[in-house]
C-alpha cells in the first residue's frame, strides 16, 4: 500500500465526471459529507485512506445514504491496517517477516486475493508481480530516499523477487515462502480489491442502489447506473497530459471496475536520468511506459493490478491478454515531444464504452 496517508494522489489520470454535479474536490484531511436535494443529485463522502483519498458517490434520496458510505468507508479503513506495509502489525506485515519459516494462516479473503495475485503474474509473464516489494524498497520508493541501487543491492532484490516463491495452500489458508527476504507489496492492487470489498457492503443494503467508489482518483467502480438516469453510465473523463483541463474524452462505465496507471507521477532525477515509480518486476528497473494505461475490468482489483501489467507489457501484448478475456478493455495513451496531441490506442474497447474528443487526440487506433 502507499504511505501513511500525505493526501496526495499516486497517479492522478482521471477526472470524475456527472452531469448533475462537478468533479470532487481536492482531498481533505477530515471526512466530509455533502448532500443536495434532488432525485438526481449525489451524496459524496470521502476521507483519506491508503496514502491518498476515497470517496463513495450514492444518490442523495438513498435512505441513509451518509451512514452507508461512511460504513463503506470504515472498510477501507479496516482493509488498509491489513494490507499495510507501513505498519508492523498489519497481517501482511506479519506475513513478510515470518512465512520463510513455514506456512502462516491468513484471513481467507486476504487468501483469495494473494491467489488473484499469483494468477495475474502468471497469466501477465511476470509483467505484474505481488513480491515486488523488495525492489520497491531496493530503489527507495517505499520509505525512501529515492534512489539508484548499485549493482549488488540490485540483484539482491531482484532475487527476492517473483510470484513463485509463493507457496499457497487453499486448504489451510496458509502462505509460505520459499526463502527469507521475500516481500508482498499490495500497492499495485489493493486499492482496487477496498472499492471491491466497499462496493460489496453497498450492494448487501437493503435497498438496491447504484455507486461510484473511487480510490485517488486512480482506481474506481461503477455500480448500476448513476441516480435518476435508468440504464445510463457513470462517466469518467479522461486525463490530457498535454492540457489537463482538456480532456481527452469520456470513459462510461457501469458495473465495471476501472484502473489507471503512468510512470511520470512518482519519480526522481539522478544524474540527468528521469527515473519512474512502474518498476519492471523482470528486470528490476523503472520501466519507460506511455503516459498513462486505464484499464477497464470486471472488478476494480483487476484493473488495477492489469493497468500496471500493461505498461510494462505495452499494447501488442495487451492485446494479446484481451484477445483471450473480451470483458478486458485497455486505453493507451501516448506522448511523444515531436507530436502537438497525444494519441491513443485501445484494445478490446467498444464504441460505447468510450467518446473521445477528436480534436484533443491525434489519433486513435483501436482493436
Amino acid at each position: 500500500m502507499n504511505g501513511p496517508r500525505p493526501g496526495v494522489n499516486r497517479r492522478n489520470l482521471f477526472r470524475l465526471r456527472s452531469p448533475a454535479e462537478p468533479g470532487p474536490s481536492a482531498p481533505r484531511n477530515e471526512e466530509q459529507a455533502e448532500e443536495s436535494p434532488g432525485a438526481a443529485d449525489l451524496v459524496r463522502v470521502h476521507r483519506p485512506a491508503m496514502g491518498s483519498y476515497f470517496e463513495v458517490r450514492l444518490g442523495a434520496r438513498l435512505p441513509g445514504a451518509v451512514d452507508l458510505a461512511t460504513r463503506a468507508l470504515d472498510l477501507v479503513d479496516e482493509l488498509e491496517a491489513q494490507l499495510t506495509v507501513y505498519r508492523e502489525d498489519s497481517e501482511v506485515s506479519r506475513l513478510n517477516a515470518t512465512a520463510h519459516l513455514g506456512p502462516v494462516p491468513v484471513e481467507p479473503a486476504l487468501f483469495r486475493l494473494l491467489e488473484q495475485a499469483v494468477n495475474l503474474g502468471r497469466l501477465t509473464g511476470g509483467a505484474y508481480d505481488v513480491t515486488a516489494g523488495a525492489l520497491s524498497e531496493a530503489w527507495g520508493f517505499t520509505r525512501g530516499p529515492k534512489r539508484v541501487p548499485d549493482p549488488v543491492s540490485l540483484e539482491h532484490a531482484r532475487a527476492r523477487t517473483g510470484w513463485h516463491h509463493l507457496r499457497l495452500d487453499p486448504a489451510a489458508s496458509t502462505v509460505a515462502f520459499d526463502r527469507p527476504g521475500i516481500c508482498i507489496n499490495l500497492g499495485s492492487i489493493g486499492k482496487g480489491y477496498a472499492i471491491d470489498r466497499a462496493v460489496a457492503l453497498i450492494r448487501d443494503h437493503w435497498l438496491p442502489t447504484s455507486a461510484m467508489v473511487h480510490g485517488g482518483q486512480s482506481s474506481l467502480f461503477a455500480l448500476g447506473s448513476p441516480p435518476g438516469r435508468f440504464g445510463a453510465r457513470w462517466e469518467v473523463a479522461l486525463r490530457n497530459p498535454r492540457d489537463p483541463e482538456r480532456p481527452l474524452g469520456v470513459i462510461r462505465l457501469r458495473n465495471r471496475g476501472l484502473g489507471t496507471s503512468g510512470g511520470a507521477f512518482q519519480s526522481f532525477v539522478a544524474d540527468g536520468q528521469v527515473f519512474g515509480h512502474i518498476l519492471d518486476p523482470r528486470t528490476g528497473r523503472p520501466a519507460m511506459g506511455p503516459a498513462s494505461v486505464t484499464v477497464l475490468a470486471p472488478t476494480a482489483a483487476e484493473a488495477d493490478a492489469l493497468s500496471t501489467a500493461f505498461y510494462l507489457l505495452g499494447p501488442d501484448g495487451a492485446r494479446e491478454y484481451v484477445a483471450t478475456r473480451p470483458d478486458v478493455a485497455a486505453i493507451f495513451v501516448l506522448e511523444e515531444a515531436r507530436e502537438d496531441r497525444p494519441r491513443i490506442l485501445t484494445a478490446g474497447l467498444r464504441p460505447e464504452d468510450f467518446l473521445i474528443d477528436p480534436a484533443a487526440v491525434d489519433l486513435m487506433t483501436t482493436s
